[in-house]
């Protein structure tokens, strides 16, 4: 759902950029609440993984694909706002190196893919959650849900921004129903790719799901005939086994996102995305503009001279992911540094005497 430049006006669109900035700015205060010693490690690996998997589109109905938006899955793995840092970590490297999703829609592309998505996913999965039964399985069901929803959600949010700002004259109705019918089947994909990672994780290590946490039921014990929850305990320190376990799990994304980037990206499906092929059936598309990094040497996720296309593709997905996990834990770790910087030496004297 990469909005190109020209679909939407220049006065929209600096709007949206004024929404996406607020919305980053305030991601990047919450961020520091989220990023501890579990989360911080992965967050710049959830952004690699999230451009890894949307170089794999996959086709949902005749002539059309889709793929992966990303933030259900960042914001259930490391947090609601580390999850729209991640996601907009990966649409600034895409516009900039790849020339995927115009520049001047930047804003357009963060406010659809990383803070709807984001916003919708997680509201709905705590609300879900907090139904469910307290188990691993529950956790998963509802990060299914909250992906399908979210994608025809970001697909509103779309049809909304192009009612205010469209260039084109079409019928708004008639794309309404276009992008929301194709983008719940894109959303059946996205909800799938979201319960398989999340339960995969969830399976190895449960704390290292953002939110899993405090699922786990209260221990209980009778007294004078009635049950009543246990104290809680003193957290222990976690163990050496843990700690290696992390960072095999972090290893294990970090192969998986390069494997499926410089190799399995190759089979995706080539047919245009639910964006480009409403844009194209309503002419949404007339006035769109080229990209003005069209001449990257990144471009169209190929290397620029590299002749056989496996090879150009798969080298330019392998870039993509190490650029992403570099520039994604770069942005969080300076965010965990000001976390850390913030602590009044009042705040340390207190945790060190206790």
């Amino acid at each position: 759902m990469h909005v190109p430049d020209g679909f939407i006006n220049a006065p929209t669109s600096a709007a949206t950029g004024v929404i996406a900035a607020g919305a980053v700015a305030v991601s990047l205060r919450g961020a520091r609440r989220e990023l501890d010693e579990r989360t911080a490690p992965l967050a710049g690996l959830v952004a690699a993984f999230i451009f890894a998997v949307q170089m794999l589109n996959f086709p949902v109905a005749a002539g059309t694909s889709g793929h992966l938006l990303g933030g259900a899955l960042a914001a259930i793995l490391v947090g609601p706002y580390t999850g729209v840092l991640c996601v907009s970590v990966v649409l600034l490297m895409q516009g900039i190196l790849f020339a995927d999703g115009g520049l001047t829609a930047l804003g357009v592309n963060i406010t659809n893919m990383a803070i709807v998505t984001t916003v919708v996913a997680y509201a709905l999965f705590r609300g879900l959650v907090k139904v469910l039964p307290r188990t691993r399985r529950s956790v998963t069901a509802a990060s299914f849900v909250a992906a399908l929803v979210s994608v025809p959600a970001a697909a509103l949010a779309f049809t909304l921004m192009y009612a205010i700002g469209g260039t084109t004259d079409v019928s708004l109705g008639k794309v309404a129903t276009a992008m929301v019918g194709v983008h719940v089947l894109i959303g059946i994909g996205e909800a799938v790719i979201t319960a398989l990672t999340i339960g995969a994780v969830i399976a190895v290590r449960p704390d290292l799901v953002y939110g899993a946490r405090g699922l786990t039921q209260r221990l209980k014990l009778r007294v004078n005939g009635e049950l009543v929850d246990a104290p809680d305990a003193r957290p222990e320190p976690a163990p050496v086994a843990a700690r290696t376990s992390h960072r095999k799990v972090w290893a294990a994304g970090l192969v998986t996102s390069l494997v499926l980037a410089g190799f399995v990206s190759f089979y995706a499906s080539a047919n245009p995305d639910g964006l480009e092929k409403v844009a194209a059936d309503h002419g949404i598309d007339k006035k769109a503009e080229e990209h003005s990094t069209a001449d990257s040497p990144l471009a169209d996720y190929g290397v620029k001279d590299v002749d056989d296309a496996r090879l150009s593709g798969g080298l330019a997905g392998v870039i993509g992911v190490g650029v992403t996990v570099v520039a994604g834990t770069g942005v969080f770790w300076v965010v965990r540094r000001r976390r850390t910087g913030d602590a009044s030496p009042s705040d340390t004297t207190s945790m060190t005497s206790v």
